[in-house]
């Protein structure tokens, strides 16, 4: 009997990415904004059970960076595939053949499925808590509102209602993504 695997994304979990890389090009100058989606990783020092020692994050994309890393820099390296990152304002350091990115991003969106256990969304939520600077949003498909964070400090809440603005300042007209 053929097993069926349903799909990670929903059309609508790749609509919400989609735009939002698409509505970030619209900056003045583009080459100052550096934007990770889901294809990279974030990794990250610590275990899942102290993930409030994490230092900063590194996006790695390349299978053979990770070896690298694990083999050569530091001892326990673990990563998670945010939806969506993206470095304006906060300094980053990328390799030669950017392949790696160092740094607290200054966004990262995370949209919310049916597959994301609690456990998941929890530690994800530590994670990303653990860079002070870094703002983090959390979506879930059945809903229009977004929770915000910076840092472990609660934001007001955002709308698909409404054009999402992040508190550097950058825009995201997806009010047609509402539901």
């Amino acid at each position: 009997m053929d097993a069926f695997m349903p799909m990670s994304t929903t059309r609508r979990h790749n609509k919400i990415i989609n735009e939002f890389v698409r509505k970030i090009s619209g900056v003045n100058r583009f080459d100052e904004v550096d934007i990770l989606t889901s294809e990279c990783a974030l990794a990250h020092w610590g275990s899942k059970r102290k993930c409030n020692e994490i230092c900063s994050l590194v996006n790695i994309n390349l299978l053979e960076d990770i070896e690298h890393f694990t083999k050569n820099t530091i001892n326990y390296l673990e990563y998670v595939q945010p939806d969506f990152v993206l470095f304006k304002n906060n300094p980053f350091i990328a390799n030669e053949l950017g392949t790696i990115t160092a740094g607290c991003p200054d966004l990262i969106v995370e949209i919310w499925s049916e597959g994301n256990s609690n456990a998941e969304k929890e530690f994800k939520f530590n994670l990303y808590s653990g860079c002070g600077i870094t703002e983090h949003w959390y979506i879930e498909q059945d809903s229009n509102e977004v929770v915000c964070y910076l840092g472990e400090n609660r934001l007001e809440n955002q709308s698909f209602t409404d054009i999402l603005i992040t508190r550097g300042g950058l825009r995201f007209d997806l009010r047609y993504l509402a539901i």
